[in-house]
């Protein structure tokens, strides 16, 4: 007989018979090292193949009813997820913004935004859907502080008729006089007066109706980036209306834009001599915001409505 078999980890080994006096000493050991590093590769793949299942609502924000208003995804997490990962699930979700929250040391949660293709420094309507989500977490809780590093600490409240009351901070705004090539080209009629703060360009109109009647062109209006553009007028059955173009930052038209009324609030307060003012964002979806100036604070309200409640997987970290 030539070769001999053994059994190991039930395989049956066949081994020359001129290494037989070599295999009686040297054979278990180095079985258990293959056996060993065997072990540890399928920790490792185990590892790599892990995923975490995080709580996922969608939410249409600046609405009474589902399928209009502004949709946002809102994930709360117990600490940040790695940014690529995060804005990894924000592209997945495809929505206008998905908003992670975490709790912080003083009892409240920090916030942050992402659209499908960057992180956003500060979005109303994902704000709100996350004061809703916070609500029906926390019913006893008639209001939450909430942190995002571009705002500080500003805080959202339980109003009346199931309104969500967000107080922030008033967004600077100043007239333009030298308006970009770029903005006059984009919009297809050209605005009254141009005003420019830290987010949009901010076109004001005469009427409703040139706000609607307005086509942007996109790719023009995608060269004024980092700012998006807002088209604005007196509104015929609201206070003011308005419409919201990002191509650079997140889509086309946005639906509803709560962070943007920050500044367009104070704007017309000013205009038409009223603190309180109720918004139309003219979108294909519409929404409307509820506003009130108070000094150097802005307090947006709107409804909101649950659309979706579930898990999502994600690779583990």
């Amino acid at each position: 007989m030539r070769e001999a078999t053994t059994k190991f980890g039930g395989r049956w080994l066949s081994i020359p018979r001129a290494l037989w006096p070599k295999c009686v000493c040297l054979l278990p050991a180095k079985l258990a090292r293959m056996s060993l590093h065997s072990n540890r590769k399928r920790r490792a793949d185990a590892a790599r193949t892990f995923n975490m299942k995080l709580p996922i609502h969608q939410i249409d924000a600046f609405t009474s009813e589902v399928f209009k208003g502004n949709y946002a995804a809102v994930v709360p997490l117990d600490s940040w997820l790695p940014v690529p990962l995060m804005q990894a699930i924000a592209s997945e979700n495809n929505l206008s913004e998905t908003a992670f929250l975490t709790p912080n040391t003083s009892g409240g949660f920090d916030i942050r935004w992402f659209s499908p293709i960057t992180e956003i420094a500060f979005c109303g309507h994902a704000t709100l859907a996350s004061a809703f989500v916070l609500f029906k977490r926390f019913p006893e809780r008639e209001q939450i502080e909430l942190h995002a590093a571009a705002l500080g600490a500003f805080t959202v409240r339980r109003g009346p008729r199931d309104l969500i009351e967000m107080d922030f901070p008033q967004r600077g705004v100043e007239p333009v006089t030298a308006i970009p090539d770029e903005l006059v080209r984009g919009l297809s009629i050209r605005p009254a007066e141009v005003f420019v703060t830290q987010q949009a360009f901010i076109a004001l109109y005469d009427t409703e109706h040139d706000v609607r009647a307005v086509v942007p062109d996109l790719e023009l209006i995608a060269r004024l980036a980092p700012r998006d553009v807002v088209v604005t007028a007196r509104g015929d059955q609201h206070d003011f209306v308005s419409r919201y173009f990002w191509p650079a930052n997140g889509g086309k038209e946005d639906p509803v834009t709560g962070s943007i009324h920050a500044a367009l609030a104070p704007l017309w307060s000013d205009r038409l001599g009223k603190a309180k003012l109720v918004a139309l964002q003219a979108s294909r979806r519409t929404g409307v915001l509820h506003c009130e100036v108070d000094g150097e604070r802005v307090r947006v309200s709107g409804h909101a409505v649950q659309y979706l409640e579930g898990t999502i997987e994600v690779p583990g970290v």
